[in-house]
């Protein structure tokens, strides 16, 4: 891919579209392969090249705009995001029409962005407006609707009205099996999100088939070693957990973090999720030695990598509150909690 950039850019010149395409092809490689600080400057290159090439409006630039901010998203920078997101709306509703799919993409990840509990109700509304406009271009039965449907739900659950949620959970689960068949990963995706949702209202009963389903789907749809897999082994270890079987738990959270391990490399902050569960399980069965390199690598992971980035994971706070936490279980008093931290993240600022 980079051999395409440097080609196009000896074809065409180094201010062309075509290089600026490829340039935003290579950074989304780079951002999926988990080498997001390597796929930021291209992200910037390729924004900069079409604005000047197509002008500050051109839905191109909106494209640009979208992906920077959804990389800015991954490493903790919604509020630089924000701003991103919202210029792409307004140039994607002056030059393609409010009520077109590109317009919804935009409002989806604006309403993703949107962390701040107080703003929930904001996040809400681009969320249903987004699923109003693939209604209206696509029909009520399309993937995209599916997602779209998907996302709310997610918003819905976070505000605490699971109620609300699982309806349209069981809608976008009966359209993605209509239109992509049963055993289709975002099958996988919308089982899982229904068994959440049965979970948060503790029908554990009717969550657990769909958790093990979402399972056997991605393992054959993506093979048994992808993120994806690790993602359903996660919940479905959380409700073996609070169902009182953490001895089946635990296999598949170790089985879920060496996924991850490959899959991201076993530095990245993707395996802290990872780390954070098995840890809980582990004190959970009151195994507190066994916890706490896991509690103390995932403070070291997110520490490092806000220290990369130059800006803090939004995890960070966190992860140093459960290794504290940890520590006094373990009878450590304060100074040495304040000590073993400071080891790992170095001193106060």
């Amino acid at each position: 891919m980079r051999r395409a950039v440097a080609i196009d850019e000896a074809t065409f010149g180094l201010e062309h579209p075509k290089v600026a395409r490829d340039l935003n092809d290579l950074a989304l490689l780079l951002q999926a392969t988990n080498r997001r600080a390597d796929a930021e400057p291209l992200f910037r290159h390729a924004l900069a090249i079409n604005e000047r090439s197509l002008g500050p409006e051109d839905p191109e630039v909106a494209s640009d705009l979208n992906n920077l901010a959804l990389l800015l998203s991954e490493t903790s920078r919604v509020v630089d995001a924000e701003p991103l997101l919202r210029r792409a709306l307004a140039i994607n509703e002056k030059i393609l029409g409010p009520e077109h799919p590109e317009v919804a993409t935009t409002l989806n990840n604006l309403a993703l962005v949107i962390q701040d509990s107080k703003r929930n109700a904001e996040a809400e509304l681009l969320l249903r407006r987004a699923l109003a406009i693939y209604e209206k271009r696509y029909g009520p039965e399309h993937p995209d609707v599916a997602t779209a449907l998907a996302n709310l739900a997610g918003r819905l659950t976070v505000m605490n009205r699971p109620a609300d949620a699982e309806p349209l959970l069981r809608r976008a689960l009966a359209i993605d099996e209509k239109i992509l068949g049963p055993e289709h990963h975002q099958v996988a995706t919308a089982l899982a999100n229904l068994g959440r949702a049965l979970q948060a209202t503790n029908r554990l009963g009717e969550a657990e088939p769909l958790l093990r389903r979402a399972v056997a789907i991605n393992e054959t749809d993506y093979g048994p070693e992808h993120p994806d897999v690790a993602v359903c082994l996660g919940y479905l270890a959380y409700l073996l957990e609070i169902t009182n079987r953490a001895a089946e738990a635990e296999p598949l959270r170790r089985r879920a973090l060496a996924i991850d391990e490959k899959s991201y490399g076993p530095e990245s902050p993707e395996v802290t999720f990872d780390l954070n569960g098995l840890a809980g399980l582990l004190q959970a069965t009151n195994r507190l030695a066994e916890a706490e390199p896991l509690q103390r690598r995932t403070l070291a992971i997110l520490a490092d990598f806000s220290r990369r980035s130059g800006h803090p994971n939004a995890n960070l706070e966190a992860a140093r509150q459960n290794y504290a936490a940890l520590l006094r279980k373990m009878g450590r008093s304060q100074p040495e909690v304040d000590a073993a931290i400071e080891a790992v993240i170095g001193p106060p600022k």
